[in-house]
């Protein structure tokens, strides 16, 4: 049975000396942490958190996220993980759609969340990393050292997981997803890395990130190996994270690798202890996979996964062919397609939307049957990601569907033109999106942030026209100092729109 829970209590069985993870340079046991998350859970159970509850988590990376995440696993609760910088508006309205019946938060949100209290009936009691006066702390829970509550029946269907994507158009959607989905995947991307008791690995990327979360936290406790937790992501801090605590597997989106590149002092011994990395998120320029990994020795895997699906669907595999530019194959126990409008497969090699079937699939948006019904259909979730797949099976990401500009009818894939624009050697990072034009119905604009280099529109036009067919070539350049991301460090071509 796929039960999250049971994954630190078997690593705290099997390896209760070895580090569960590293915190600024302080490491703690998976006997350890498993002690931590009993007493945290038979306080939140205390206070009447159970089976059914949903309790949201208001952290960035800290050991804290680590132990109130199981935590609330434990007493068969669910998590509503949120971005901690999220503006009062969404805060309330992922708490108030969510129902979350408590909160476990950074002590710097105490003025936002007292605030909200009024509108939120559901919320019975806050708890935060340190002391705000009358309010609840994680350490007041553990000091309590209690450990005696209901265990609940457990079953592999059972919510763990809400996770709020933030929707192009209206209010964000809570993914639910189940221990199974969750677990399976955090299976598979354990057999995919082949990760094992010995191995470190970065935590960066937001934990309240389905990435992360699989990835670096449940894939990994899964396996018994050691999280080394990274509070934020800067390059030179991660560099001698890296290097200083020898790690071994590191997950990142496209922007970090690039960032990495841009360090002056980095250098490839850096990275020697590395086996492997892995790249998700966006889409990653085949230029920066190529000078990142030149300059610095290792492999990148990449791959695609989406919060509705766990998130991975796809990867290259660590043995075998790898095809830069490519998304990857299936995850075992995992099956993708590329479809018409009508659902049926297309050709191999022409383009269509991928859609994902799998033990990770969630159950549903969270009180949305319509949205449920239009994604999930005959157990295949729609990602509304255009892709095409090549006769071994690899896929290729062309584009969101809602990202693709049309010129004088035919189709333009931003990707396409964003590839060809990192090929530029002054430019760092570059976004394309589509703007009206009265004659051509829609045109193509560039978004650049260069190095310290003059460059100018004519020079970026003239370096893609003979690279790119005229209607997908920019007609507008803009230089910014540095694109638009959200937390993961994902650039928004929709702030760019506005």
């Amino acid at each position: 049975m796929y039960d999250l829970n049971e994954n630190l209590k078997r690593s705290a069985q099997r390896f209760p000396d070895r580090a569960a993870y590293v915190f600024q340079g302080e490491s703690v046991t998976y006997a350890e942490l498993d002690q931590q998350v009993e007493y945290l859970a038979a306080a939140l159970a205390k206070r009447g958190i159970g089976k059914g509850d949903a309790v949201a988590l208001l952290l960035d990376n800290r050991p804290e996220f680590v132990s109130a995440y199981y935590a609330i696993l434990r007493v068969g609760a669910a998590v509503v993980p949120m971005n901690p910088i999220y503006t009062p508006r969404e805060i309330g309205y992922i708490l108030s759609n969510s129902k979350a019946k408590a909160v476990i938060a950074l002590s710097a949100l105490e003025k936002t969340l007292s605030a909200l209290r009024p509108e939120l009936a559901e919320l019975q009691f806050v708890v935060y990393t340190e002391p705000t006066g009358s309010e609840l702390t994680i350490p007041q829970l553990i000091a309590e050292r209690e450990t005696e509550f209901a265990r609940p029946e457990r079953h592999e269907d059972d919510l763990a997981v809400i996770l709020y994507t933030s929707g192009t158009t209206g209010q964000p959607k809570g993914a639910m997803l189940s221990h199974r989905n969750m677990d399976s995947n955090a299976e598979a991307m354990g057999v995919l890395f082949e990760l094992e008791p010995d191995d470190r690995v970065v935590a960066v990327l937001p934990m309240f990130h389905v990435f992360c979360m699989t990835v670096c936290l449940n894939g990994p406790i899964r396996a018994g190996a050691t999280v080394l937790i990274a509070q934020r992501f800067h390059p030179a801090e991660v560099i001698a994270l890296i290097r200083e605590q020898k790690a071994s597997c590191f997950a990142g989106v496209p922007t970090m690798y690039n960032y990495m590149l841009q360090t002056p002092d980095a250098a490839r011994r850096d990275f020697a202890t590395i086996r492997v990395c892995c790249s998700g998120g966006a889409s990653m320029p085949v230029e920066l996979l190529h000078k990142f990994e030149d300059k610095f020795g290792v492999k990148i895997m990449e791959g695609y996964g989406l919060s509705e699906a766990a998130p991975a669907t796809l990867f290259n595999p660590i043995r075998g062919t790898r095809k830069p530019g490519s998304v990857g194959i299936d995850l075992p126990g995992v099956s993708n397609k590329v479809v018409d409008p009508e659902g049926n497969e297309v050709p191999r090699g022409e383009v269509g939307e991928l859609i994902v079937k799998g033990p990770n699939v969630m159950l549903g948006y969270l009180g949305l049957p319509e949205e449920t019904k239009a994604t999930l259909k005959d157990g295949w979730l729609y990602t509304g990601d255009l892709a095409r797949m090549d006769e071994d099976g690899y896929v290729y990401i062309v584009d969101r569907k809602k990202d693709m500009i049309l010129v004088d009818g035919y189709n333009v894939y931003p990707r396409e033109v964003e590839e060809v624009l990192y090929q530029h050697p002054a430019i760092i990072e570059a976004a394309v999106i589509g703007v009206p034009d009265e004659v051509h119905g829609e045109a193509v604009k560039a978004f650049v942030a260069l190095k310290e280099v003059a460059v100018s529109q004519e020079e970026i036009v003239a370096f893609c026209s003979d690279k790119l067919a005229k209607y997908k070539i920019p007609r507008q350049v803009e230089f910014v100092k540095e694109l638009p991301k959200n937390s993961t460090g994902k650039i928004l071509r929709r702030s760019l729109r506005k």
